[in-house]
């Protein structure tokens, strides 16, 4: 799914547009609460699950419950030991061990209401029912983030992930740069590379997933001719142009290191002891 979304899901503070989609927004929670206390039938498994999910939005698609039950399934027959799921955090038919919900540390929650009024699956308060959340991004607005976590949910463990570059060290610093992207998160990808010590001169937005024409490719690289700059883009977006004209784009890979590792480890490691 092609996902721009609209500008002012992420206001610090609610628009006319969202307090006009409020009332649709209620709406849609009230049918989905009526919708799972009305047919919800739970299933848990023998094999141990983890959940990685969010409540923002962001650059993953749902997987069809039948696919990610079958899938479940098909590991418990294996033999394995953990099975994870990528997505599923709303699908309450499903019981895992272990859920996490993942945020942005630019995006947070956005203006704070659900579809369509903002960008939350659910409300930010749900936080009470779930022990872990990962704030994954490039160490902004960390403090603030934490703090209205914690009012929501004191007990609940926080774990940091910092997106780092791993390729960096081939793009010269003194050159401008165009920068483009498709994903979910956009601006931490511009972030990243400003904290590296590149110049930008232009980051244009697309929408997640998305399919790149012809046309786009030609307007991409017209804008960084006339701008005199190189052209950036992340590992994903690049396999998506298909070999068109990337002989004159070039892609940064990055990796998410997870600032409390062995506490993290520790963690699941307790939880999958105890059940």
């Amino acid at each position: 799914m092609n996902l721009k979304k609209p500008k002012f899901w992420d206001y610090k503070k609610p628009n006319i547009y969202a307090y006009c989609l409020l009332p649709i927004a209620y709406l849609l929670q009230i049918l989905n609460f009526i919708k799972f206390k009305t047919n919800i039938k739970t299933k848990s498994f023998k094999i141990k699950t983890i959940c990685i999910g969010n409540i923002y939005i962001g650059g993953t698609g749902k997987t069809s419950l039948s696919i990610r039950i079958n899938a479940i399934n098909q590991a418990e027959d294996e033999k394995f030991d953990v099975a994870i799921l990528d997505d599923g955090l709303q699908d309450q038919t499903l019981t895992c061990n272990i859920n996490f919900v993942c945020f942005n540390n630019i995006n947070w929650k956005g203006n704070g209401f659900t579809i369509p009024a903002g960008p939350l699956r659910e409300n930010i308060k749900k936080l009470k029912k779930y022990d872990h959340v990962f704030l994954n991004g490039n160490n902004d607005n960390l403090s603030h983030i934490k703090k209205e976590i914690l009012i929501i949910n004191p007990n609940i463990n926080i774990h940091i992930g910092l997106y780092e570059p791993t390729n960096i060290n081939k793009f010269d610093k003194n050159n401008q740069y165009l920068v483009f992207s498709g994903i979910g998160n956009h601006q931490t990808f511009v972030s990243m590379i400003k904290e590296n010590g590149l110049n930008i001169s232009k980051d244009i937005e697309f929408p997640d997933h998305y399919k790149y024409t012809n046309n786009d490719i030609n307007q991409i690289l017209n804008q960084a001719n006339t701008l005199n700059s190189k052209i950036i883009t992340t590992e994903k977006d690049y396999l998506r142009l298909e070999n068109n004209k990337t002989e004159k784009i070039d892609y940064i890979k990055s990796t998410l290191k997870i600032v409390d590792e062995n506490k993290l480890i520790n963690t699941i490691l307790d939880k999958y002891e105890a059940n």
